[in-house]
């Protein structure tokens, strides 16, 4: 018999459901995984600690490509749809990515979302010298510049930076 080969994959679900899914789908024996992170929330009489999704609308199963787990999936109330690469096929998610992922959220480490930054995008400095300053995020040998250009004499110059020193502009 050969070895079935599971997948993560990434499911839309409707607003504030992420963890109603998250129960529903588990209760059906379907591995899934919502990272969450707990927040300290204020109100005028009170505090409390409060678990949000770490990704808001969405979570993760790990099931074989089948269309009988695909379908269970989906009808599950509260899922909307998987996410699909462009040909409209569920878009397998590399377990390389989802391995750290859980690792830090069952170690306890901090977790904070951060903006997803692509090489190219306009950025703002957040602190220090050039802060308020923006320009364009690339990347060289696994080192991150900020780029300051100067239109008016047609020239740009490159800065190392730490990426947690920038923001989307």
């Amino acid at each position: 018999m050969a070895d079935v080969a599971f997948n993560w994959y990434c499911i839309y679900v409707k607003s504030r459901h992420e963890f109603k899914v998250f129960d529903r789908l588990t209760k059906a024996g379907i591995e899934a995984f919502l990272p969450a992170v707990e927040r300290l929330r204020r109100w005028k009489d009170r505090k409390k600690l409060v678990k949000f999704p770490l990704f808001p609308g969405y979570l993760f199963v790990c099931i074989e490509k089948s269309y009988e787990l695909m379908l269970k999936v989906l009808k599950t109330p509260g899922v909307v749809t998987f996410i699909k690469t462009p040909s409209g096929e569920p878009e397998p998610i590399p377990e390389e990515e989802i391995v750290p992922l859980r690792k830090a959220i069952e170690n306890g480490r901090e977790i904070d979302p951060y903006p997803y930054l692509k090489e190219g995008q306009t950025v703002r400095i957040k602190s220090g010298p050039l802060a308020g300053a923006t320009g364009i995020l690339k990347k060289k040998e696994k080192q991150h510049y900020f780029i300051i250009s100067i239109h008016i004499l047609q020239r740009a110059v490159s800065v190392k930076i730490d990426v947690s020193e920038v923001e989307l502009a």
